[in-house]
């Protein structure tokens, strides 16, 4: 019986120094993926630290509980005629296993609060990005810099539908990153504008709520180039697996270049506004903003989901084209149908508007200007 116990021990013993070893290759290569992202910034390194921190703490218990059990019913197992002792309302042993377990989560609470502290220490902040979540897309402010957009999937729909191989960023690619400096410290203001979402990023180490009417922060400073990716990682509806993040870390002249360039589109988007486009232009246009932003509800042929969002073939596209261009503006109270008047510039909302009074067969010859949408919006 021995030895079957010894070869049992050795065996256990011999599997306990594989599974650790290949815990600490994870650890340093990364190449087995079983364990936390320890990620680019000093928060997500803090807190992959207290994870392993704790997670030998508990590997280090569990040896010693579990060897106390084994060894106890080892040596004094009923076979070798060991009586057993009465610990029956022992005060000493009461005492002593009350006072262990109380020392051991003190010491374990004295670095989880310094970390937790200086999660939310987001005090003097280089670089303040406001971030708000739509149904189902991301909107990115650099405070301070009038620089604002939205991210939108941009996975092919053929991908998505499997008319075509997926690729290895399978819905994790936008049309708009968000660009950022490494070296500089970031805070990161989350809210939404509908229902609540996550924004999470695991190289950051930033994971929060986005509820309407409230607002969340965090911090990260960068500190390695490159691009990262994350998701929602909140239930927020139908298409909550389609609401990727991407962000692009640059260095500092390389950030500047890119304000630069957003302030750039934008003063040409306003210029935009007082230009008349042609028919074609527009239903160009259109086609792409509706494959992007009005697809996933409607449908790429316009007929919509019964019950839920509405057929575009006829319906409000046929009607009169100030009550068309109101409901992509302001939405519809009550239902599914978003605000799209922040969300799309007025160029958009134009193209959309003429794409959609035109497609599938509806034909009604008309199209809207982006001064129309602008009025529209100014009440005039």
């Amino acid at each position: 019986m021995l030895k079957a116990a010894g070869g049992l021990c050795a065996r256990v013993l011999g599997f306990a120094v594989l599974l650790m070893s290949h815990v600490a290759l994870a650890d340093e290569t990364e190449s087995l993926k079983f364990n936390m992202t320890r990620g680019v910034t000093p928060v997500s390194q803090d807190i992959h630290g207290l994870h392993m921190q704790m997670f030998w703490w508990c590997v280090g218990i569990g040896v010693v509980v579990f060897g106390v059990m084994f060894v106890s019913m080892f040596l004094h197992r009923k076979s070798r005629g060991v009586k057993p002792a009465n610990f029956h309302e022992s005060t000493w042993l009461e005492l002593t296993w009350t006072a262990i377990p109380i020392l051991i989560l003190v010491l374990m609470g004295i670095p989880a609060s310094k970390s937790l502290i200086n999660l939310y220490d987001t005090r003097e902040s280089e670089v303040d990005v406001l971030i708000t979540g739509y149904q189902w897309r991301w909107k990115y402010e650099i405070l301070g810099e009038d620089v604002s957009f939205f991210s939108n999937l941009s996975t092919p729909r053929d991908e998505i539908e499997g008319f075509a191989e997926k690729n290895p960023n399978y819905l994790l690619e936008v049309d708009e990153p968000l660009v950022l400096p490494v070296g500089k410290k970031i805070r990161f203001i989350v809210t939404a504008n509908d229902v609540i979402h996550n924004w999470w990023v695991p190289d950051f180490g930033v994971k929060r709520d986005a509820i309407p009417g409230f607002t969340n922060d965090s911090w990260a400073i960068i500190e390695e180039p490159g691009t990262y990716r994350g998701q929602c990682a909140e239930l927020c509806g139908k298409d909550h697996g389609f609401m990727p993040i991407v962000v692009e870390a640059k260095t500092q002249e390389e950030y500047r270049a890119w304000l630069d360039e957003k302030k750039a589109a934008a003063a040409a988007l306003a210029e935009l506004t007082e230009k008349t486009f042609t028919f074609d232009e527009l239903y160009a246009q259109g086609e792409e903003v509706y494959n992007r932003s009005c697809a996933a509800c409607h449908q790429a042929n316009g007929e919509g989901l019964p019950g839920t969002f509405p057929s575009l073939k006829e319906g409000i596209a046929v009607g009169p084209i100030q009550d068309h261009i109101d409901v992509v503006v302001n939405g519809v109270p009550g239902t599914a149908m978003q605000a799209f008047g922040e969300q799309l510039s007025e160029v958009d909302i134009a193209a959309v508007v003429t794409y959609e009074r035109n497609a599938w067969g509806n034909n009604m010859g008309d199209l809207a200007q982006p001064l129309d949408i602008y009025n529209h919006k100014q009440g005039k």
